[in-house]
């Protein structure tokens, strides 16, 4: 017993359970084991296949499923509360995302016990996910979400913040995921060359120091950090990624560590093209290993949102005028503002106000206007300044 290895990991975790059973069962045996046998075979099975996951084990009346990522749990019960509309028998889902224990047959821990209370809070027919889901995936699934807010739930110690979620159009498509209307970047765990496990602390380190870092940016969306590290250890395709987290950006690194001394590698990808967008290294004594890290995490975070608003201008000047959203028009805009010609200016004043016209409440814009109309009345001061000047000259 003491030599079997077991997993730990983090993972998106499905619960659930027919609503009623054993009133059922009492009622009409047979009919209800034919319908279950028919949901499990017809629905339940080729959905949880469709969406990646893998079905960990199948009680009397119910089932428990593990995930690669939350969006998948999330569209999966979606889908499947869809196609199960017309069975005869109603089922209650929960969806967790959090640490587990994996003994070679069965899953354990917290992420598989909350997963299990947040499916008994469902009502039939319903979807009740964590906190930590819907922060995952509310920006990315087309669904209404309802605050339960915290609910004390048996064996966990803590309250846990529980969603309902609600399809706006139920359906048994995947979902696909919708780009925030800010720039959106998901940091990777960055790769621990250095062939010491003892250094996986540091790797994983510099990436929580830059993913806190640049969610202090307020024009960028930041994937969480537990949604990224689902992905730690694993061959990433950085196009597959993004469109499976809905984000414009990627970010991937490596650390490698000889002696007393650190080489740190970054580099920014757009998840659009594949495309490098900005790429550094950074060699450094490890005198002190945590001023490292924030020297690193710094730097990096101060160079990465210049380069994803240059990256951002470009995609907006790219596209046709009568495709802009609120946020590229906003960015054309900002590129006409910063060449400061009197044509540019035109420009930039149009393209302000067709933002606002697409979105009232986008600040940024309103900001942008402002500036402009500032400019505008300083160069007409001056020009009529220099003109006073001027003719009492003459």
């Amino acid at each position: 017993m003491a030599d079997r290895a077991f997993q730990r990991r983090l993972a998106a975790v499905l619960a659930a359970d027919v609503a009623g059973y054993t009133r059922l069962m009492e009622e009409d045996t047979d009919g209800t084991v034919a319908a279950w046998h028919d949901a499990r075979e017809e629905v339940i099975k080729p959905t949880i296949a469709d969406h990646s996951g893998n079905i960990v084990k199948l009680t009397g009346d119910g089932f428990l499923v593990e995930f690669r990522t939350v969006q998948d749990a999330v569209n999966c019960a979606i889908a499947m509360q869809s196609s199960l509309a017309s069975s005869s028998l109603d089922f209650r889902m929960g969806v967790n995302l959090g640490d587990i224990i994996d003994d070679g047959e069965d899953i354990h821990g917290e992420g598989v016990n909350v997963a299990a209370r947040l499916e008994s809070l469902a009502e039939p027919g319903g979807i009740v996910i964590s906190g930590l889901v819907y922060e995952t995936i509310r920006n990315r699934i087309e669904a209404r979400y309802e605050d339960m807010g915290e609910q004390v739930v048996k064996n966990v110690s803590a309250p846990v913040r529980a969603y309902a979620v609600i399809a706006e159009e139920p359906s048994t498509q995947i979902a696909l995921p919708s780009l925030p209307d800010k720039p959106s970047i998901a940091v990777l765990p960055f790769d621990n060359l250095s062939g010491d496990p003892e250094q996986e602390y540091f790797s994983d380190g510099i990436t929580e120091d830059i993913i806190t870092a640049l969610s202090h940016i307020r024009q960028i969306f930041v994937i969480a950090r537990n949604t990224t590290f689902t992905y730690k250890g694993q061959a990433v395709d950085v196009l597959a990624l993004a469109t499976d987290l809905g984000v414009r950006y990627v970010m991937e690194g490596s650390v490698r560590k000889s002696g007393e001394r650190v080489r740190i590698s970054v580099q920014l990808i757009d998840g659009m093209s594949g495309n490098h967008l900005w790429a550094e290294k950074y060699d450094r004594e490890l005198a002190d290993i945590f001023a490292v890290q924030d020297e690193i995490t710094e730097t990096v975070a101060g160079a990465i949102g210049p380069a994803i608003a240059k990256a951002e201008i470009e995609k907006a000047r790219s596209k046709p005028h009568d495709s802009l959203d609120a946020w590229a028009a906003c960015q054309r805009s900002n590129y006409h503002f910063n060449r400061y010609a009197p044509d540019d200016m035109v420009e930039a004043e149009k393209y302000y106000r067709q933002a606002i016209s697409l979105d009232p409440k986008m600040v940024a814009a309103h900001a942008g206007l402002a500036r402009k109309i500032c400019f505008n009345a300083q160069f007409e001061t001056r020009a009529l300044s220099k003109a006073l000047s001027e003719e009492k000259r003459l």
